[in-house]
């Protein structure tokens, strides 16, 4: 039998050189589990030797790091790259990412998440307040940071705008009613503008004005407003150039008075009726491919080129008419082709659109669209629909005009 004293005394000994080992234990993985980004001493110890140098020679080096600033020659100067999280701190946003890809380091990652990611809002584009009897503008197309159309209703149009994928807005449009004091005589226009919004804008705001006051001048000849017409895009493009802007811009308009239709247009920008649902064309587009105006250009000195299917003036400007374009005046000329018609019941309505429209949709298709609405502003939506699912990339600008409530001056 066992005496208890000795079973007494084997205990405390064996519980004594447990606490020795256990101490040991602690002792020995206390400084591993301190380091930043290293494993838990469950695991540490079970790590080979080799693998254990390596983990150890490491640690003293990142400890060593953090003691002491790196010197570093930084661009611009000798001055020490500091530690670190210095460097990382001062680190451009995309640097920070790429260096967290690349390495997985936590403070890399902190640094990120510091630094707040800037968005870029695209600047307003302004619209002029029109006033009652005059409207002119180039559309804005965003309101409170969402992308919208511009949309406009009057007694006889309605027109709708919507900005393309250039960085800014380049159509506009135009109405004068009520001239001269006459319900049924009115102006309406739209246009398109290149080379920025210098030159729509001006003719925007300037075109219907000067036309309306080329008409109150006494009448020399029987086509008055044909003359007054002319005189009034004259005139705006002279106005313009002498601003030294290069810009330029296209029209299509309509005068409507003493029961006549007067149509003009420079470039690209076209005027079509519906005759009791029949599309008809009342101007052509000066395009640089079209046979006269190549031939009037390379008469002049000038060289028309097609690139990629598209003819161009000087291998530069698709439309041979426009106003403005001050470096290319000696070709591009501002004088409109105009044609004058009597309104009859025949005539329901005028369309004028940016060669957003025409360029994706036909003219009998456009006229369809608004014959088969009751409401022009949703035919205007839906034209505008339709160019945009064809691939239109361009702004774009519809106008739809009742040319009934003109009629009835005719007949006076």
């Amino acid at each position: 039998m066992v005496d208890l004293a000795e079973f007494l005394c084997s205990l405390l000994c064996s519980l004594a050189y447990l606490r020795q080992v256990v101490t040991k234990y602690f002792l020995v993985t206390a400084p591993c589990s301190k380091s930043p980004g290293r494993a838990s001493p469950a695991s540490s110890w079970k790590r080979p030797a080799g693998l254990a140098a390596v983990a150890n020679k490491r640690s003293k080096e990142s400890s060593d790091r953090m003691a002491h600033p790196v010197e570093d020659v930084v661009p611009g100067g000798s001055k020490p790259a500091g530690t670190f999280g210095e460097q990382v701190s001062s680190l451009p946003e995309q640097e920070n990412v790429e260096c967290e890809e690349k390495s997985g380091h936590p403070m890399v990652k902190a640094a990120e998440n510091k630094m707040p990611r800037m968005r870029r809002r695209p600047a307003r584009i302004a619209i002029p307040k029109p006033s009652a009897d005059a409207a002119f503008g180039v559309a804005d197309t965003e309101v409170d940071g969402v992308e919208r159309e511009l949309e406009v209703e009057g007694g006889e149009y309605c027109v709708v705008s919507r900005k393309g994928q250039r960085h800014m807005m380049e159509d506009g449009y135009g109405v004068i009613s009520n001239i001269h004091g006459d319900s049924k005589q009115a102006f309406f226009g739209v246009f398109d503008g290149h080379g920025g919004r210098a030159a729509v804008d001006f003719v925007s705001e300037k075109l219907g004005k000067n036309i309306v006051a080329a008409l109150a001048e006494p009448e020399k000849e029987k086509n008055q407003a044909e003359m007054a017409i002319k005189t009034g895009y004259l005139t705006t493009d002279r106005d313009f150039l002498s601003q030294g802007v290069s810009s330029g811009a296209c029209a299509a308009t309509v005068l409507l008075r003493d029961g006549e239709l007067h149509v003009a247009n420079v470039g690209d920008c076209r005027v079509v009726m519906s005759r009791k649902g029949v599309a008809d064309a009342l101007t052509d587009d000066h395009r640089a491919g079209r046979e006269d105006e190549r031939n009037r250009i390379e008469n002049s000195g000038g060289y028309v080129t097609c690139r990629n299917g598209i003819w161009r003036v000087q291998d530069s400007l698709g439309v041979s008419r426009a106003i403005g374009d001050l470096n290319m005046k000696e070709w591009i000329i501002s004088e409109p082709e105009t044609k004058s018609l009597q309104l009859t019941p025949d005539c329901e309505f005028l369309i004028l659109a940016s060669d957003g429209l025409w360029d994706k949709v036909g003219n009998q298709e456009v006229v369809d669209v608004v014959s088969r609405q009751s409401n022009a502003m949703k035919s205007c939506r839906d034209l505008i629909e339709i160019s945009c699912r064809r691939g239109n990339r361009d702004d774009i600008t519809v106008m739809v005009i009742d040319v009934q409530k003109f009629i009835q001056l005719g007949g006076s």
